[in-house]
């Protein structure tokens, strides 16, 4: 006899669950819709805040053009991690978004050199990960764990002058007024008492509902002009190349070195992903993919205009609170992202949300990228050599990156500067990996024995 035609449905819910597997459109939608809107704000932040440090200026409709691709790139990403191009993508539930992890690096280059140079590292950065990630067996056991949770915490660091700037205003002259603060500390309050009341999944949408709150503080406040919403009509195919990449060697350079952070990140999220979503280790063929997508879809957000994208922390941990895993699942909230992509007012929204109304919503999350890290330590061990690693590699990333020590770097060429003496990051990176390569394993017997 056959199953009976209940058994069937139940079985077909079920499979949000399960990798493969049907799921009905009705039920697959809110779960997919649930992913995005735990991102949504963060995959447009980066852009806002790297927008704003460009010099010179780039205007409101421009960073309305640039959000309104970066929604569209977000989700073709995520297609791509979820079906794979030949041996670019993971085959696992990544949801993929503009990355907080350049802003550092991407700010001062957009500052130094203007956008466009963004741009151009952007597309050599994107192409130098995507062709790492296709080699990744040859060469990923040099980032070791410990060496990603430096990275990590330092990120987290690096973002809180950037949270701090937004909070107060921005680089508007009116920085650190009494409204700005006021309307960012509103802001601020609204995520902490939602994220305290809220229930379950919900929890999730916490900068969603302070950003919706600010927002609406801010148009009462005279802070957002709402006749640009609409100045672009309904519907607008995304804008292929909106700014002339140009190839600065520094720029470059420093691009590079964080398309490696980026990737140590990315080793992190899928491990994580897959350990508590799929209770199994990550295999190389998926890391390998996973950073591929990373790297190439980059590329295709620089010729978007936008930052480049990658894995998002945020998905991975909303994965292991509810194990939804299905792909078909993902893949709807990736074509939601999509379709958002082809509507210019939802562009011209968050270009038109004021500074403060940032920095409220994402001081909060910088937060919780240093928490991650710290984390990511903890679950490393407290041994005699990762304490080595860890404590030296964030004294001298943030010691000789703060803006009052900046002249250490005068003895070293102009490149080397460009590149380490305001990226605390890089540093942090960098002195990690060699750190990590060159003390012995043994550290510990060592000391037990001498004892």
């Amino acid at each position: 006899m056959g199953r009976p035609a209940n058994d069937s449905v139940n079985c077909s819910i079920n499979n949000i669950y399960q990798l493969e597997g049907r799921v009905p459109i009705g039920k697959a939608i809110p779960f997919g819709l649930q992913h995005i809107l735990a991102m949504f704000v963060s995959n447009l932040a980066p852009i806002t805040i790297i927008a704003g440090a460009a010099q010179p200026a780039l205007s409101q409709a421009q960073v309305a053009i640039l959000l309104q691709n970066a929604m569209f790139v977000a989700g073709i990403a995520t297609l791509i991690q979820l079906y794979p191009i030949w041996r670019i993508g993971s085959k696992l539930p990544v949801v993929m978004g503009v990355s907080f992890t350049f802003v550092t690096v991407l700010s001062t280059v957009a500052a130094n050199y203007g956008y466009p140079a963004v741009i151009g590292a952007v597309l050599v950065g994107g192409i130098f990960e995507g062709t790492l990630g296709l080699l990744a067996k040859y060469w990923r056991k040099i980032i070791t764990p410990v060496v990603a949770a430096s990275v990590v915490t330092a990120i987290g660091f690096s973002l809180f002058t950037v949270g701090a700037r937004s909070f107060g205003g921005g680089y508007a002259e009116d920085f650190g007024s009494v409204e700005n603060l006021a309307i960012g500390t509103i802001t601020l309050v609204t995520c902490l008492l939602w994220n305290i009341f809220a229930k379950g999944y919900l929890k999730q949408l916490s900068v969603l509902a302070g950003l919706v709150v600010g927002y609406v503080i801010s148009i009462f406040a005279g802070k957002v002009d709402l006749s640009l919403i609409m100045s672009g009509g309904l519907i607008s195919l995304p804008h292929l190349l909106p700014f002339a990449p140009e190839f600065h060697p520094g720029a470059i350079l420093s691009a590079c070195i964080i398309f490696l952070v980026s990737a140590a990140e990315t080793i992190g999220d899928t491990s994580a992903l897959v350990s508590g979503g799929l209770n199994r280790e990550i295999t190389g063929k998926e890391i390998s993919g996973s950073l591929a997508c990373d790297g190439y879809a980059s590329a295709i957000s620089g010729l978007f205009g936008c930052p480049p994208v990658t894995s998002f922390s945020q998905n991975v941990g909303l994965v292991a609170m509810t194990h939804v895993v299905n792909r078909f699942t993902i893949m709807t909230g990736a074509a939601c992202m999509i379709l958002a992509g082809l509507l210019p007012p939802v562009g011209n929204f968050f270009a038109s949300l004021p500074e403060c109304v940032l920095g409220g919503c994402t001081i909060m999350m910088f937060g919780s990228i240093l928490t991650s890290g710290v984390q990511m330590i903890a679950k490393c061990g407290f041994s005699q050599r990762n304490v080595t690693i860890i404590s030296l590699s964030l004294a001298i990333g943030i010691g000789f990156t703060t803006a009052s020590e900046s002249g250490i770097w005068s003895l070293f060429p102009q490149l080397v500067q460009s590149v380490f003496s305001a990226n605390v990051v890089a540093v942090v990176f960098v002195v990690s990996i060699i750190l990590s390569l060159v003390l012995p394993k043994d550290m510990d017997i060592k000391r037990v024995e001498e004892k």
